[in-house]
Order: structure tokens, then C-alpha cells, then sequence
């Protein structure tokens, strides 16, 4: 078997959800990899993707605990230099410049630099939300043998969701699946799985060595004009999200992921796309059920964690009062307070 990197991004933002889930991913797959490597992102940035100071000291000291339990993990901070940059921007983009953020301030350069950085050239990549069920110590062995069989395959993934006993999908999880490219293609045999189309970072394995060439360098978009004029406004770089660029290469090269359960148990992966109090609160009972297997009927074949398993409801209301146009206007008031307070004469 080649060597592989498991490698999960981590930021100060991350700290309160991290505390729990990075040492449930590591139970579920350090035992299948050569090298864990945590990848410490330290950009502040503002926005919904602003600093979280006072959550640092909590996350180091969880990565020094993990590091301590787990021989083969270690910690790397995103080196944001000139000469690094320049080594990332010609492992993965033909040399061309490349932003440090997409349009709307999430991550892009801490995604690649994590990749540059990985000991191996196969790297299973996580966030460092992402859960897992099923607990296959298999899962991994399968998914190379996958990808050295399927010529087209670029990338793989644990099955998006708890499996349903009829390998059918709700309604909703179909269009947004299809909205990538295509309707999911069944896989039968040992697979249980889905050919795909396109690519999400929040979860994939691949081999760093052929990413960029079967890609034809790595594509670099721009978003929709809405997009691009509110990154403007926002002071981001104009630069579509990395995921959404490679997913239309992949389709237009015929290129396929596949998200597989695998034999046994098998391994799947559910995604919390909001937060809340009431969600940091459940978030050990939730991993735990995760790791039991112990999903409501509504949970399966979703892979966001939807209200059977957490009540959206506060964080639905909250994240409505969090669109851009309000995160630009408190931004100018501060700012200008602030100037009519540096114009102020000091006592």
C-alpha cells in the first residue's frame, strides 16, 4: 500500500466545535494512515471568517494533547511567505498568482499550502467539522484499490450521508448533487456508492502528484457579477470558491469522483453547515451518535446534519440577520466611528 497523509484544517474560529471532532476524526482514521497532519491556519481575517483570539490557546493545547496521543500526528502552521507562495503557486497553479482568500473571505491558499505540505503525495483532507459513522478501518485500502481500477476516477469520498436501506436519496440531496453536473450514478458490488460529478473540499482523497496535471493546472475563476461586487465591497479577492472551479474542469474532462460506503460497516460522513448554541451544547451527544450509528430516518442520505439530529431553528433566525449587506453597513458605521474619534482633539 502507498503511504497516505490525513490532513485537516484548522483555524482559531474552529476552536469550539474542534475540541470535540478532531479527536473523533482521528479515532476514526488514524489507525488507517502513515501521517496525520493538522494544519494550523492563523490568518485573521474579518466577517463571518473573523479572528477567534481568545479560542487559540483552547485549540493548541487540544493539537498538543492529540500529537501526544497519536505518534503519527503532528501540527504545521500555514506559512504565508513570499518563497512558500511561490512553491505552492508552482506545485498547483503553472506558476500563476493565486489569492489567499476567495470571494467571500473563506479559505483557499491554507487549502493547497496543506496539500503542498503533506509528507505524501496521497491525501485524505478533511475540515475540521466533518464527522464520520460507520468506522471502517478498511475504508482507505478500498478506496485506492478503487482509484487505481477506475481510470476517470479523480478523487474519492466516504458515502455522503448515513446509508439508506434502499440506497435511494431524498429529492433534495438528487438536485443538489445534480446541480454539480449530473444525477449521482449507483455503483453495485463491494462499492456501495455514487459516481459524481465534481469535487468538494470539505472531503476528498486524492494523489497530489496527478491533481494538478489531470486538471491541466489548476483552474482559477471568477464568480458571478452579484459575487464579484460584493467581494469588492468586502475588500476579498474576486476569486471563485476552489471546489465549484475544479468541479466544472472535472465535468468538462470527463473526469468523476466517487463516494463510497465500502464493505462492512463501511465509512460515511455528515457535515453541520450552521452553528449555534444549542449545537455546541449537543455536539458531544451527536458524535457519539454518529459513532454508534444511531441516526432518525429523516438524517438518512443527508449529509448536513439537518433537525432530526440538531434544532436549526436559532441559528436559521440568526444566520438571516447575518447577510452581507448588514456585515457592510456595521462595518462602515465602526469605521466611521472610529475616524470621528481619531479626529477628536485628546484631552
Amino acid at each position: 500500500m502507498h503511504p497516505v497523509t490525513f490532513e485537516i484544517t484548522v483555524s482559531p474560529t474552529d476552536w469550539r466545535h474542534a475540541v470535540h471532532v478532531l479527536p473523533h476524526q482521528l479515532r476514526q482514521w488514524a489507525g488507517q494512515v502513515d501521517d496525520v497532519q493538522l494544519t494550523l491556519n492563523l490568518l485573521q481575517v474579518q466577517g463571518r471568517y473573523g479572528a477567534a483570539a481568545e479560542g487559540l490557546a483552547v485549540l493548541r493545547e487540544t493539537l498538543d494533547d492529540l500529537c501526544h496521543r497519536y505518534p503519527n500526528a503532528h501540527v504545521i502552521e500555514v506559512d504565508y511567505s513570499e518563497a512558500m507562495q511561490a512553491e505552492v503557486g508552482a506545485r498547483f497553479f503553472d506558476g500563476r498568482p493565486f489569492p489567499l482568500r476567495n470571494h467571500d473571505g473563506g479559505p483557499f491558499y491554507s487549502y493547497f499550502f496543506g496539500w503542498h505540505a503533506a509528507r505524501n503525495d496521497l491525501v485524505l483532507h478533511a475540515d475540521s467539522d466533518m464527522l464520520f459513522g460507520g468506522g471502517s478501518q478498511t475504508w482507505i485500502a478500498e478506496a485506492l484499490a478503487l482509484m487505481r481500477r477506475e481510470p476517470d476516477v479523480l478523487c474519492t469520498a466516504p458515502l455522503p450521508g448515513p446509508p439508506t436501506p434502499d440506497r435511494s436519496l431524498p429529492e433534495r440531496i438528487r438536485e443538489q448533487h445534480a446541480r454539480m453536473g449530473g444525477e449521482p450514478q449507483w455503483m453495485d458490488g463491494d462499492v456501495r456508492g455514487y459516481r459524481l460529478h465534481g469535487c468538494s473540499t470539505r472531503l476528498w482523497l486524492f494523489d497530489r502528484a496527478t491533481l494538478s496535471s489531470r486538471l491541466h493546472g489548476m483552474p482559477l475563476e471568477r464568480p458571478r457579477l452579484r459575487s464579484a461586487v460584493r467581494a469588492r465591497l468586502e475588500g476579498h479577492p474576486p476569486f471563485e470558491l476552489p471546489e465549484r472551479s475544479m468541479s466544472r474542469r472535472m465535468n468538462d474532462l470527463g473526469l468523476r469522483r466517487i463516494d463510497f460506503l465500502g464493505t462492512g460497516p463501511g465509512m460515511w460522513s455528515l457535515h453541520p453547515t450552521m452553528r449555534s448554541e444549542i449545537f455546541y451544547d449537543r455536539l458531544p451527544s451527536v458524535i457519539a451518535r454518529v459513532e454508534a450509528g444511531d441516526m432518525p430516518a429523516e438524517q438518512l442520505g443527508d449529509y448536513n446534519i439537518n433537525d432530526s439530529l440538531v434544532d436549526w431553528s436559532t441559528a436559521r433566525r440568526a444566520q438571516s440577520r447575518q447577510t452581507w449587506y448588514r456585515r457592510l453597513a456595521r462595518r462602515a458605521a465602526a469605521q466611521a466611528v472610529g475616524g470621528i474619534r481619531r479626529a477628536l482633539p485628546r484631552r
